[in-house]
């Protein structure tokens, strides 16, 4: 196995997301390696939205809440004196992590997210970043159900 020098902690900000968070951190710590956080600003939940000022006002409130989710992760991660980097970027979940992970060593992310009964019909963003990621992909288990 190649050695974990740069590791990709996707989180949504929900407190589902806070153990991958922090073993992501963890494990970096004791790795020395580089963390990004990367918060993706899903664009596949606007499909429904008609195009009018709706969109136009929801959309600054997402942008708003993945700076927090990052920033939340680099205050962590300086907490324990790992560098983390922050990224938010839009599209689909799925799509953008795993793009996102060709440039990274190992992906970590959380189960049971902030739309978690929306994911029991379409399925779960950590399993399909598990099945198409290039590199390898941690997935922790959010003690809180």
């Amino acid at each position: 196995m190649d050695e974990i020098k740069k590791i990709l902690i996707a989180t949504d900000g929900s407190e589902y997301t806070r153990d991958a968070v922090t073993t992501g951190l963890k494990l970096a710590k004791v790795l020395g390696a580089q963390v990004t956080a990367l918060y993706v600003i899903d664009q596949t939940s606007f499909v429904t939205f008609p195009v009018d000022s709706s969109i136009v006002s929801v959309y600054p409130q997402l942008e708003n809440e993945g700076k927090r989710a990052v920033e939340d992760v680099k205050k962590e991660g300086e907490e324990m004196g790992v560098q983390v980097t922050t990224m938010v970027s839009e599209g689909s979940p799925t799509r953008k992590i795993v793009d996102t992970a060709a440039d990274f060593d190992l992906v970590v992310i959380g189960t049971l997210g902030r739309s978690a009964l929306g994911k029991l019909f379409i399925g779960s963003v950590a399993e399909r970043v598990t099945r198409y990621a290039p590199c390898p992909v941690l997935v922790v288990r959010s003690k809180k159900r």
